[in-house]
């Protein structure tokens, strides 16, 4: 846990050095040396996706701390997490705790893939991450959830229909609803393609697409 005020981060943690393949090279080296050198390492996606009370679908990102080190004040998935060095994937899932007050376990995750992400869009960064992106359905109403303000600004829940459309480019904007924390009803909102984090791979519009499939019933889906 951080403060209100201080960076949403912590430099010092430490992260398994790892190669493109997701081997380890025997290396820990803490966060802030592993961004500046441009190390590969693990991450975690948690989407959470579920139907409203009217039976149509939807799918939560959240709104990244402007305190972040990467794309602060961006929409990117629901929960996102480093593993710290010797953390195992059962270990990692307190993300999803901290970040929006959901206590799940991987039986409740449905596995989409794992995604190797590379930029060097900010200034002394260079972060390559490999992802092991989960959906995890949950129905509750947005007011439900708790976003905890030391790890995000605010958690944002669009409808998967009209969220597909503005993501394919069909589409200037998308409406939605924000909630932040500390607050007990939720905001409509209006987003943007510059509010996303840019993605070469589509990959917001792919986890859409999942998620629409997934709750839907489809047996085999994956990003």
């Amino acid at each position: 846990m951080v403060s209100d005020t201080g960076p949403a981060q912590d430099a010092d943690e430490p992260f398994d050095v790892l190669r493109a393949d997701g081997t380890h090279t025997g290396l820990v080296k803490p966060r802030g040396e592993v961004h500046c050198d441009g190390d590969w390492h693990r991450a975690i996606h948690v989407w959470v996706a579920g139907m409203d009370e009217t039976g149509s679908p939807f799918l939560m990102v959240q709104r990244r701390s402007p305190r972040k080190d990467t794309w602060p004040d961006r929409y990117d998935a629901t929960v996102g997490g480093h593993y710290r060095a010797g953390e195992t994937l059962p270990e990692t899932l307190r993300e999803i705790d901290e970040e929006i007050g959901v206590s799940a376990d991987l039986t409740a995750l449905r596995p989409l893939g794992v995604r190797l992400c590379a930029n060097e869009r900010e200034r002394g960064i260079i972060d390559r991450e490999i992802q092991d992106v989960f959906l995890l359905r949950d129905d509750r109403p947005l007011a439900g959830f708790r976003p905890n303000p030391s790890e995000l600004a605010a958690l944002v829940r669009f409808p998967i229909d009209a969220l597909l459309p503005f993501l394919a480019g069909e589409t200037a904007t998308v409406a939605g609803s924000s909630i932040a924390p500390g607050y007990a009803r939720s905001e409509p909102v209006t987003a943007h393609e510059a509010d996303f984090i840019p993605t070469i791979d589509r990959y917001f519009l792919r986890v859409a697409i999942a998620a629409r499939n997934v709750l839907r019933g489809d047996r085999y889906v994956a990003i």
